[in-house]
């Protein structure tokens, strides 16, 4: 009867370990997911920016004129 009370208490100590665990982990997910999203927006808008900045230097570049 020991044995099945100290199995049955590991157990349920495993399972909810187990839930802290990947609960810790999708947390971290998504904190890097929203890390990345952040990067790469401003990636874009710093490479918007060069375009423009170029384009204005190199207007030849445009074909208007």
């Amino acid at each position: 009867m020991l044995t099945f009370v100290a199995t049955s208490l590991l157990y349920v100590c495993g399972f909810v370990f187990l839930y802290g665990v990947i609960r810790l982990a999708v947390r971290h997910a998504l904190e890097d997911v929203e890390v990345r999203r952040m990067q790469a927006e401003r990636a874009e808008e710093m490479a918007a920016s060069r375009d423009r900045s170029m384009l204005h230097k190199h207007g030849f570049l445009t074909n208007n004129g």
